[in-house]
């Protein structure tokens, strides 16, 4: 089992891609052809044993420097004598032992011909020998071989773009698992398949093929291995990998290929990363429950009933505002996090939290915080709105966290609706006028902050004397002077119930 590399190596070029340029007048005197012979490179060496110097895939270029005379020590025939013929063959054995893909022969200044024992050499360690004419430099020859393979590069790169672009189309669609393994299969020209926890086949899609058992067998090797990928070829020599989902889900996606292009474990890493979101905790466990808490409340179910799939008895709402930076999914998610509840709510300039009783908020560094009293679900509004008057308070006074002042001090001494219908009574002439939320939510602050003009302008977001405006508009719609402390506590006694 061979382990996929990390990051995809930049795409070879066929030889015959480099034989078709017209204007290098190469050509091939010995070794195979066909689309099967590849470059990675181009090096050039006048060594006589080259191989501590190739990384494989090569083109070597020499001029032969390192050869002695081709006529020196002839045999009886007139041909190269064996000390030469053995140069050679040792020469061409050290490259073809290094992974070199290819020879490139100079003619001239050295030699007038390739030597025949070379050509005989790469023909018999089948090495492709190409003849460079004397009006063809070197460094042509290895900057055309660089430009095919940029020229391979980009192609490569759009083709992996085209396919992450397709592949995240799919994700989005009412049938995302199924399309994005239809995507991958397509895109890999092969089959995609992905495994279950228990290494059974959940969902497949391209042609089945004899691969099919080995790639299985490969996903449930891969689960009882630390590793996150892995490779291997079936006995038919297609390619296979396997790639764990997510953080020990237990779900592998496995691809079968008949080639392995260099950006084909790019694209079968993305849809890996996408199938590990498919199939992670949003489709099972504690993901499940809030999806089934979500569609309950969308369809009528009271929050009491819904509750308990979240995890909770009692609750906290938790307002938040970024001291500085602006509000991001990532950031806000991370927050969430910190307060130990993925129930969050990206607003258009607050983050709201849903948080369990048990887990009380703590001040988090560059956020300012407003919590509210511990609630049963039935009251998650009233506790919606003591969050954002915490979180008011909090950023008039620059505190990291206000909690809810509760208790029921001297309300208590009162029944509950006969509070509501008087502070109902009391406040109808605001709450009845044009810009009532606006008055009441201003009313309500700049009280929560001792008649604090400055203050109540921070917290609100307002100039200073749009907050000066809205209190005389109050006082004036409520027939009050709200200099009076005895005014200002039945108002507040008033805002509390209603």
């Amino acid at each position: 089992m061979v382990p996929e590399p990390a990051v995809p190596p930049t795409p070879p070029v066929p030889l015959a891609a480099l034989l078709a340029r017209e204007d290098l007048a190469l050509r091939q005197i010995a070794g195979p052809a066909g689309p099967g012979v590849v470059l990675h490179g181009a090096h050039t060496s006048e060594m006589a044993d080259p191989y501590p110097y190739l990384l494989g895939g090569e083109l070597l270029l020499t001029a032969g420097v390192h050869i002695p005379d081709a006529g020196a020590h002839p045999d009886a025939a007139g041909r190269a004598g064996p000390g030469l013929a053995g140069h050679l063959e040792a020469y061409v054995s050290r490259i073809v032992a290094a992974g070199g893909a290819a020879l490139g022969f100079g003619l001239a200044p050295v030699h007038d011909t390739v030597p025949a024992a070379l050509v005989a050499a790469c023909e018999a360690h089948g090495l492709p020998l190409l003849e460079v004419p004397p009006r063809t430099t070197f460094s042509a020859v290895a900057r055309a071989v660089w430009q095919l393979l940029e020229r391979a590069r980009t192609a490569e790169l759009r083709r992996v773009t085209e396919a992450q672009q397709s592949l995240a189309t799919a994700a989005s669609r009412p049938d995302p698992v199924p399309s994005v393994l239809r995507q991958l299969a397509r895109r890999v020209a092969g089959r995609a398949v992905l495994y279950g926890p228990e290494g059974a086949e959940l969902a497949g899609e391209g042609a089945a093929s004899a691969a099919d058992a080995p790639l299985a067998e490969l996903a449930r090797l891969l689960l009882t291995r630390a590793s996150a990928t892995a490779g291997d070829t079936a006995p038919d020599g297609t390619h296979l990998a396997a790639y764990a989902l997510g953080a020990g889900s237990g779900f592998v996606l496995g691809v079968a290929a008949p080639r392995r292009d260099p950006g084909d474990h790019t694209i079968a890493s993305v849809a890996a990363v996408l199938l590990s979101l498919l199939t992670g905790e949003h489709q099972s466990g504690p993901g499940a429950a809030r999806s089934s808490a979500l569609v309950r409340l969308l369809l009528g179910a009271p929050p009491s009933e819904v509750a308990p799939l979240l995890g909770g008895g009692r609750w906290l709402v938790v307002h938040a505002r970024p001291d500085t930076r602006a509000l991001a999914p990532l950031a806000a998610s991370a927050l969430g996090a910190a307060l130990g509840s993925p129930l969050v709510d990206l607003g258009h300039d607050v983050v709201r939290v849903l948080v369990p009783a048990g887990r009380a908020p703590r001040p988090q560094p560059g956020w300012t915080l407003g919590v509210s009293a511990e609630t049963a679900p039935a009251d998650w509004p009233a506790a919606d709105a003591q969050a954002a008057r915490a979180l008011a308070r909090a950023r008039a006074t620059r505190t990291a966290l206000v909690r809810h002042a509760a208790g029921p001090g001297l309300l208590g001494l009162l029944p509950e609706e006969e509070a509501r219908a008087h502070a109902r009574a009391v406040l109808a002439p605001v709450e009845a006028s044009p810009a009532g939320a606006a008055l009441l939510e201003t009313l309500r602050t700049w009280l929560s902050l001792h008649g604090s003009w400055d203050r109540t302008a921070v917290a609100l977001s307002v100039h200073r004397n749009t907050v000066r405006q809205r209190i005389a508009r109050c006082a004036a719609l409520l027939g009050s002077d709200l200099d009076d402390p005895d005014v200002r506590m039945e108002l507040w006694f008033c805002l509390g119930r209603r």
